[in-house]
C-alpha cells in the first residue's frame, strides 16, 4: 500500500480530542447517530450530482450498512453514496471542518448543554468519543477515482494511504475503547438506530436485515394522508397508549422550515404536564425528548413529531429561549393548533365536545400564559352545563340545503346536540340568564360531592356551571379578571336568595320561649354540637317537595375558602377545611321540623337531659356530619365516631318503635 501523505490534523490546538472523548457530550451513544447522519448525507450529495448529469452510475439502491466484529471489538459503517478523494479527505477531514475547531473549543468549553455536531462539520469527530482508532476507507463517485484509506489514533498524527476500494461510497471502522464495547453487542446497535434513525430516508442494514423504519409521515402533504396513518404512527411512537383525541399537520417553509404532526392525547392524572413528550427532529435526525424551550409551555403535554432545521441547537438552553426563529416558530405552533381547535369547534361539534375534557385543559392552560393564544381561542371555551338545552340553542352555524321537494331550502343543524350533557360558552350562559341573575355564574367543581348544592340550584331554575378540571380553580380567577363585572359564585359558598322561602311562619314568636321558630332550631344545634367557630343560620329552603332537600348544608365563603387554598399552595400543604364556617339549617325540611318539636321544652327547660333530648343532640350531630361530608372527607377518627353515632342512632330510633 503506497503511503501518500504523512501529517498532522490542520487544528489550532492540541486538545482538541481529549475534549471531544471528555466534554463533547454526556451521551457517548451520539456517535452513531453522527456517522449515520454523515453516510445519509453522502447518498443524498450522490442522488443531486446523478441528477445534474455528472454520474450515470446507478443511485436507486442507496443503503446504509452496519456490521460489528466482537473479537476485533470493531464497528463499521458502510455508505455507497458519494464518497471523497484524497484532495476531499484532506479538506474535510485533516482540517477539521476548515479550521473552525477554535469555535468549537470555546462553546465546549463552555460547557453548553446541547449541541449537534454537525453545525460545526465535526460530526465525524464524534467517533473519537468512543474510539482508540478510526479508519476511513473512501472512493470517490468521480471516474478514474483513486481509493484512499485514512487512519488517525485520536492523536493529532493521521496517516492517508491508496486503498483498494472498488466501489464508490465510504466505510468508518471504529476499534472501540475497553470502555465502550457495549456497541459491539447487537441490541444496543438496533436500540440506537431506533432512536436515532429510524426515520432517515435510507434503508439501514444489520446483520442482512433492514432495522429503520425509513418513512417520516410529517413530510408528506397531509392530503395523501388517511386518519388510519395518523392513528398508526401515533402506536407506533407511543405504543400501549390510548387513541389521541386530535392531531394537528404542521407544514410550513416560510419564514422558517417547520414539520411535523402533533397529537391531543388523553390525559392521564398521572401526567406531568411541565415535561414535554414531542420529539424534537433535525431533518429526519432524532435529537431530544425535550422540547421545553421550543413548545408554547401549554402544549407541553402534547405528543408527536417537530422536525425543523431552523432550531439552533448548538446553543444553551437559556439562549434557544431568547432566539427570535425559535419564537416564531412558537408562536407559529401556537396558532396552528388554535386554528385546528376552532375548525373542529365549527365543523364537528359533537366531536369538540367528546374531546373537549382533555383539549379543554390545554385550551384554559393557553389562555392563562399567552395573550395571543387567548385571542385566538376565546370564543370556543366551553363548559358543561345543567341546562337542558334544545338542539335549538346548541352551538354551531346552521347551513342550508336543499328540500326533496321543489327548489325550497331549508335550515338544519348536523352537528346540534340533541341530548346531554350540554355544553355552552360563558357569554351564551350570561345572555340566558340575565334576567334571573344578570352577571353572576353560579358553579360547581366537584359534581359529587356538591351534587346537594347542584340539585337546589336546579330545582329552581338557576344553571350551573361545571368547572371541576384541575386547572379550573386558576382558570376560574382569569375569567374574574377578563369579566371584571361578573361575580362568580361557588354553589356551596352562599345560598343565593333565590333559594330562599321568606317563611313568615318561622318569624312567629312562641310565647313560651319568646323565640321565633328559627331562633329555637338555631340554638338546638348550638348547644348539640357546642363548636364556638361555627355559624349557624337558619334558612326555609324553595322547594315543591321538601323531602327532596337537604336537612342542612356546610357553606364556606368563596373569601374564605379561595384564601385556605392559597394558603395551601404557599405553604405546599393539604387544604385544611377551617373551623370557621357556616351550618345553613333547612326549616323546611320535615326532619328539622319534627327535630323541633322533639325538642320542645326538653333541652330549654330543666337542668338534665331527657331521653328525647339527647335523640335530638344525636341527629343534630348526624345531619352536621351528613352535610359536612359534601365538604370534605373524614379521617379515620371522625369516619369512626360518624360510624358509632350512626348505629347509636338508629338502635335508639328502634327502641322507641319497640
Amino acid at each position: 500500500m503506497t503511503v501518500l501523505e504523512q501529517g498532522q490534523i490542520a487544528i489550532h490546538t492540541e486538545n482538541i480530542f481529549p475534549i471531544i472523548k471528555k466534554s463533547l457530550y454526556s451521551d457517548h451513544e451520539i456517535f452513531l447517530r453522527e456517522l449515520i447522519s454523515n453516510a445519509v448525507d453522502a447518498i443524498e450529495k450522490l442522488k443531486m450530482v446523478a441528477y445534474a448529469g455528472e454520474f450515470s452510475g446507478d443511485t436507486s439502491n442507496p443503503e446504509i450498512t452496519i456490521s460489528i466484529d466482537k473479537e476485533k471489538n470493531t464497528l463499521s459503517i458502510t455508505d455507497n453514496g458519494i464518497g471523497m478523494s484524497a484532495d476531499e479527505v484532506k479538506q474535510y477531514i485533516n482540517q477539521v471542518a476548515f479550521s473552525s475547531a477554535e469555535e468549537f473549543i470555546q462553546k465546549y468549553q463552555a460547557g453548553s448543554d446541547r449541541a449537534i455536531i454537525g453545525h460545526f462539520g465535526l460530526g465525524f469527530y464524534s467517533s473519537f468519543m468512543v474510539a482508540q482508532q478510526v479508519e476511513i476507507d473512501t472512493l470517490s463517485y468521480k471516474e478514474g477515482a483513486q481509493a484512499v484509506h485514512w487512519t488517525c489514533d485520536g492523536s493529532p498524527e493521521f496517516k492517508l494511504e491508496d486503498s483498494t476500494r472498488s466501489n464508490h461510497g465510504t466505510t468508518i471502522t471504529l476499534t472501540l475503547q475497553e470502555e465502550e464495547k457495549e456497541y459491539v453487542e447487537p441490541a444496543r446497535i438496533k436500540q440506537l438506530v431506533k432512536t436515532y434513525c429510524d426515520f432517515m430516508p435510507v434503508p439501514i442494514k444489520f446483520e442482512g436485515e433492514v432495522i429503520n423504519r425509513q418513512k417520516a409521515i410529517w413530510r408528506d402533504s397531509p392530503t395523501n394522508l388517511t386518519d388510519e396513518d395518523y392513528l398508526e404512527f401515533y402506536r407506533y411512537l407511543y405504543p400501549f397508549q390510548e387513541e389521541p383525541l386530535l392531531w394537528v399537520h404542521l407544514n410550513t417553509d416560510y419564514p422558517f422550515l417547520v414539520k411535523g404532526i402533533l397529537y391531543f392525547p388523553k390525559l392521564r392524572p398521572d401526567v406531568d404536564v411541565t415535561q414535554g413528550q414531542i420529539k424534537l427532529f433535525c431533518n429526519q435526525v432524532f435529537v431530544s425528548d425535550h422540547c421545553e424551550e421550543i413548545i408554547p409551555k401549554f402544549l407541553l403535554p402534547m405528543r408527536g413529531v417537530l422536525d425543523s432545521p431552523d432550531i439552533p441547537l448548538n446553543v444553551s438552553r437559556s439562549a434557544l429561549q431568547m432566539d427570535r426563529t425559535v419564537r416564531k416558530i412558537a408562536d407559529f405552533i401556537a396558532k396552528k393548533v388554535a386554528d385546528r381547535l376552532k375548525a373542529l369547534y365549527k365543523e364537528n361539534w359533537k366531536e369538540y365536545i367528546r374531546s373537549w375534557q382533555d383539549i379543554g385543559t390545554f385550551v384554559k392552560f393557553g389562555c392563562l400564559n399567552d395573550e395571543k393564544f387567548k385571542k385566538q381561542v376565546e370564543d370556543i371555551v366551553i363548559y358543561r352545563t345543567t341546562a337542558n338545552l334544545k338542539p335549538a340553542e346548541a352551538e354551531q352555524p346552521s347551513v342550508e340545503v336543499q328540500a326533496e321537494e321543489g327548489d325550497a331550502w331549508k335550515e338544519v343543524n348536523p352537528n346540534a346536540q340533541t341530548e346531554g350533557p350540554y355544553y355552552t360558552t360563558l357569554e351564551e350562559y350570561l345572555e340566558r340568564n340575565k334576567a334571573r341573575h344578570e352577571n353572576q355564574v353560579f358553579y360547581c367543581t366537584d359534581e359529587v360531592s356538591q351534587a346537594t348544592y347542584v340539585q337546589l340550584h336546579k330545582s329552581q331554575g338557576l344553571e350551573v356551571l361545571f368547572m371541576d378540571s384541575f386547572i379550573d380553580p386558576h382558570f376560574i380567577s382569569f375569567l374574574e379578571r377578563e369579566y371584571t363585572d361578573v361575580k362568580f359564585s361557588r354553589v356551596d359558598a352562599e345560598i343565593d336568595d333565590k333559594l330562599i322561602e321568606k317563611d313568615k311562619a318561622s318569624d312567629i314568636v312562641d310565647p313560651s320561649t319568646n323565640k321565633t321558630r328559627g331562633e329555637q332550631i338555631k340554638e338546638v344545634f348550638q348547644k348539640a354540637l357546642n363548636k364556638p367557630k361555627l355559624n349557624i343560620r337558619t334558612e326555609a329552603l324553595k322547594s315543591d317537595d321538601p323531602k327532596g332537600t337537604p336537612p342542612a348544608m356546610v357553606l364556606l365563603p368563596e373569601f374564605l375558602r379561595r384564601l385556605r387554598d392559597m394558603n395551601a399552595l404557599v405553604s405546599q400543604d393539604k387544604a385544611e377545611f377551617p373551623e370557621e364556617h357556616i351550618l345553613l339549617v333547612n326549616t323546611s325540611h320535615p326532619l328539622i321540623q319534627n327535630l323541633s318539636q322533639l325538642t320542645q321544652g326538653a333541652i330549654i327547660q330543666g337542668e338534665g337531659k331527657s331521653p328525647s333530648a339527647e335523640l335530638a343532640d344525636m341527629i343534630c350531630h348526624h345531619v352536621y356530619d351528613l352535610a359536612l361530608m359534601a365538604q370534605k372527607g373524614f379521617d379515620a377518627d371522625g369516619m369512626q365516631s360518624f360510624v358509632e353515632r350512626s348505629n347509636e342512632l338508629l338502635t335508639r330510633l328502634t327502641e322507641q318503635r319497640s
